[in-house]
């Protein structure tokens, strides 16, 4: 081994041999338990972040672990077509290459440039992953545009379109006025921001009057510019002011339309004035108030957010009923424009009642940056509610189960309230949807034209022309469980891998992904008994990595961090241009720049993937926000550099050692009993973790064990072994050291399996082990017999004494390397024992000239006392300790014992302590503080001795 521990030397070597051997695909022994894992297909649009990077860590670790229990394991990767941000880059790009839009190609001509790009993008997401050390079985890798998975996504829509499950209608979506195309809910940003309200009178028709005898309604809106589109004014019909008013009518400023007055009990009598405007065409909420009140629809705007000439009247069902003019001077001017004129001519005929400063909640498209529009469209969607009943069974009734449990009653709320989903973007780059149309208004569905004619018996005359839009990317990531395995052929992978056992994802796509996925394969893949099929088994949900303010990583915030820039380093040079190229929004690059060079002046150092990895699942809790902490990166790479450090250790010391040969007298020493016994306890309580997905518990059980046990305390003690031991007792510690390690090793791969294959290919030489990888060996057992609980309390006991000893020696400023003389008192007969059994240890590892057990303290020995369990230990003063220093000594312990025994106190006086807490709880408190009280009386009297010298 290397003396220095260095991870590019090693990691992309060993990731390259595994993935030339193969060690990542399925084994082909078909009898052996199957494990499936699908990779959240991560967008083609370019890097992995820090999102990525965790999921994937805790995915490596679950496959790993599963491999390594002998299962037939497959982890399938793929990435995402990523439909509007892969159309937004190519956009830009022929943009700044060719001075073009969009416009300027065919489709098919677009479309071709796209697929040019990717292949030029190439593999930097795979080689990401592979960095990042994920045992994906790279040979099955899909792409939701790769041509399988085109011929499924076809035979999804034409089955669903076919049962009635998909429909074509119009109805309001959100709007992007910039990239033309409806958007979904995740797709937006909600922003805060200090807006404006307006208070506008809108006249009563006929002659009408409130009971305050005016003769308008006023009305308070943010968006004046949709007033064009208003088709009612909604009231409470419990709101004396208004009730009376039910059924009346008020004419609409400058456009002067009447529109009903109708009674909803959604508005709110205490907020505004009562009176809301109602443009079902362009809001949700008024949306829903027209459908019930059977309002008609305007549509006002251009899909490119513009006042139309002519606005649209459409009824609640969707149909063209009217049209009529827009004043001139409103029309195709940008819906912000129109505001401020509108606002302007309400002032000049004295219909602006007043107005008000109002914080605002606005919705912006986060891939273009501009306020989203509620728009009536025509579109796909899906008949959500049928499918909606199966899959909340399903996880009703624990055929899918939510980690942390919390997550399911998130997952019920949406769908038990859950609305039909629309599915098509008015996109180019997709899966175009197979929908054909003929002049007489018939819609076709196949699988293409030709198609269509055949089933159709359509006369060749009959010109036919597909729909121009393409299927959100969400429904064809949503076929993904069963897609990648072959859908809609029957086959061995599917049969194999199907229903696969875990999903590993963020809770912000429960909605999006997640219950689709249950949906879409419940109601298309069934078993063998043709029950629904869930996707998997367990759906775990991961918290979001934030940065270490706590705030959300995007790009716009420059805060991304690339997992490989960690990884292998950067320099700040290298990051800013990183950080700023291919922005969705460039004109936030200064902005970045700034926020980038304060965060790391002198770029990123180079930790490797194990420390990454390691950090991550440490980080791994079960909350819902995770701050990234560069710190604790720094501790993991040090964790790596200290097991490194500890196997060369052992590597140097038992290279002559046969694992082989046999001792017939070999007898465990009473350190090699603790230290196999802490192991073996380690691997149940570590295995715990993993099978509960308590990943960051598992970090922490590593973490202590390799540092605590193993590395600071049971080396130290070989170390004197090999040094003072004699023969027996030398292969003892060397066959103990080489098991340890080795099983330590395997019991780390699934976290960090660079640094733990590394080593392990030397270690395995020692136990003569002819196996090419560690991630085929078996993973370790837990053993009851293995057990050995009374040696574990004697070196808790051990550890103790040698922890207050160094603590005595940095308090009174001894030397490490100077042997001072104890004595002990009050033993117990435990401690007599341990003393007896150990004792050439405790001297060598305290620093001891001699350890004396005494009957009783001599009165004239002036000394340091601590009081451990079972025992004082005694210090003597002459030539040892300066008086000033043991008095201030003693006063702080003094000073911690008071503080304890006053909390324990103040619980025993507390009423409501004494009368809820369990009795037991309650005793051991009153034990507690009698044993506190004692050591201080000892401490005390101490005191006083030092005083009188």
């Amino acid at each position: 081994m290397e003396k220095k521990f260095d991870p590019k030397s090693f990691e992309q070597i060993i990731y390259e041999n595994w993935e030339k051997k193969g060690y990542f695909k399925p084994q082909e022994n078909l009898n052996e338990e199957s494990f499936c894992i699908m990779l959240p297909p991560p967008n083609v649009t370019g890097s992995l972040h820090m999102g990525h990077a965790f999921q994937q860590t805790i995915m490596d670790i679950i496959i790993r672990y599963h491999r390594m229990q002998g299962k037939n394991t497959l982890w399938q990767t793929g990435t995402d077509h990523a439909g509007i941000a892969t159309q937004i880059i190519v956009e830009n790009k022929i943009k700044k290459d060719e001075g073009k839009i969009r416009q300027d190609y065919e489709r098919d001509e677009f479309i071709q440039k796209i697929w040019h790009w990717k292949k030029e993008l190439g593999n930097s997401i795979n080689n990401q992953m592979r960095r990042l050390g994920n045992s994906v079985d790279w040979e099955r890798e899909r792409f939701t545009m790769d041509e399988g998975f085109a011929t499924a996504v076809k035979e999804a829509f034409i089955r669903l379109y076919n049962e009635k499950l998909i429909y074509r209608g119009k109805r309001l979506v959100n709007w992007d006025p910039k990239l033309c195309t409806a958007i979904s809910d995740l797709e937006i940003e909600n922003k805060d921001i200090k807006g404006t309200i307006w208070y506008i009178r809108y006249p009563l028709a006929n002659r009408v009057k409130t009971n305050e005898g005016k003769n308008y309604l006023i009305i308070a809106t943010t968006r004046p510019e949709t007033l064009f589109g208003d088709t009612g004014v909604a009231v409470n019909p419990k709101d004396y002011r208004y009730k009376n008013l039910i059924g009346k009518s008020v004419i609409v400023p400058i456009v002067k339309r009447e529109i009903p007055i109708v009674g909803d009990s959604f508005v709110d009598i205490h907020k505004g004035t009562g009176c809301v405007k109602i443009t079902p065409a362009h809001d949700f909420v008024d949306y829903d108030v027209g459908l019930r009140h059977k309002l008609p629809m305007i549509n006002i705007f251009t899909s490119n957010g513009c006042i139309c000439d002519y606005y649209q009247i459409y009824n609640t069902n969707g149909e063209k009923i009217n049209s009529c003019e827009i004043p001139l001077r409103f029309r195709k001017v940008d819906r912000f424009v129109a505001r401020k004129d509108i606002i302007k001519v309400l002032n000049e005929i004295n219909l602006l009642e007043k107005v008000k400063s109002h914080n605002l909640t606005i919705p912006y498209s986060d891939r273009s940056g501009v306020v989203i529009e509620p728009m009536l469209t025509n579109q796909w969607y899906v008949r959500m509610k049928p499918l909606a009943m199966v899959a909340i069974e399903a996880v009703k009734k624990g055929y899918i189960k939510f980690i942390p449990k919390q997550y399911a009653n998130m997952y019920f709320s949406w769908m038990y309230n859950i609305k039909d989903w629309c599915i098509s973007r008015q996109l180019w780059w997709g899966h175009r949807i197979p929908a054909w149309y003929s002049n007489d208004g018939s819609i076709y569905v196949g699988s293409s034209e030709m198609e269509v004619r055949k089933k159709n018996n359509l006369d060749p005359n009959i010109i036919l022309w597909q729909d121009d839009d393409v299927l959100d990317t969400w429904f064809s990531a949503s076929l993904w469980t069963f897609a990648t395995l072959g859908w809609p052929k029957n086959n061995n992978l599917l049969n194999t891998f199907h229903p696969t056992n875990i999903i590993v994802s963020g809770f912000d796509i429960i909605f999006f992904w997640i219950a689709r996925m249950i949906m879409l394969t419940m109601h298309f893949i069934k078993d063998i008994d043709n029950n629904p099929q869930v996707p998997f088994k367990i759906v775990y949900m991961t918290g979001l990595i934030r940065d270490e303010q706590g705030q959300k990583m995007s790009k716009s915030k420059g805060n991304i961090i690339d997992p490989i820039d960690i990884v292998d380093g950067i320099s700040l040079e290298q990051l800013l241009k990183k950080r700023t190229s291919n922005m969705l929004l460039p004109q936030l690059a200064n902005k970045v720049s700034m926020i980038t060079a304060k965060q790391f002046p002198n770029g990123i150092k180079p930790s490797g993937a194990d420390a990454l990895r390691f950090t991550l699942t440490a980080l791994a809790s079960t909350g819902r926000d995770i701050n990234w902490d560069m710190k604790r990166l720094e501790g993991y790479r040090n964790f790596c550099n200290k097991l490194w450090n500890a196997s060369r250790f052992v590597i140097i010391n038992t290279k002559e050692f046969n694992h082989n040969q046999i001792y017939q007298d070999i007898k465990l020493s009473n350190a090699d009993r603790w230290i196999l016994s802490k192991f073996n306890n380690g691997v149940k309580n570590y295995r715990e973790a993993l099978d509960s997905y308590r990943f960051d518990i598992a970090a922490n059980i590593l973490y202590d064990f390799t540092w605590n046990e193993f590395c600071d305390w049971y080396l130290e003690i070989a170390k004197i072994v090999f040094k003072e031991g004699n023969k027996l007792e030398v292969h003892s510690v060397k066959n103990t050291l080489v098991f340890v390690l080795e099983s330590l090793l395997r019991l780390a791969h699934p976290i960090i399996p660079f640094i733990t294959e590394a080593i392990w290919q030397k270690v395995k030489r020692l136990k003569n082990i002819d196996e090419s990888t560690i991630m085929y060996q078996p993973f370790p057992v837990y053993k009851k017999e293995k057990e050995d609980k009374e040696i574990e309390e004697h070196f808790e006991w051990i550890k103790q004494f040698i922890s207050t000893i160094r603590n005595i020696r940095r308090e009174t400023n001894i030397q490490s390397n100077k042997f001072i003389e104890l004595f002990l008192i009050n033993c117990s007969t435990s401690v007599l024992s341990i003393v007896k059994a150990n004792y050439n240890m405790l001297i060598n590892l305290a620093g001891l000239k001699a350890l004396t057990i005494l009957a009783k303290k001599n009165q004239n020995l002036i000394s340091i006392t601590k009081v451990i369990k079972g025992a004082e230990i005694i210090l003597p003063i002459i030539d040892n300790i300066d008086k000033d220093i043991k008095l201030s000594s003693l006063n702080n312990e003094i000073i911690k014992l008071d503080v304890e025994i006053q909390k324990i106190k103040h619980k025993l006086t507390n009423n409501k302590f004494i009368l809820h807490a369990p009795q037991k709880v309650v005793l051991q408190q009153q034990n507690k503080m009698k044993e506190l009280e004692q050591k201080k009386i000892i401490l005390m009297n101490h005191l006083i001795e030092i005083k009188n010298l």
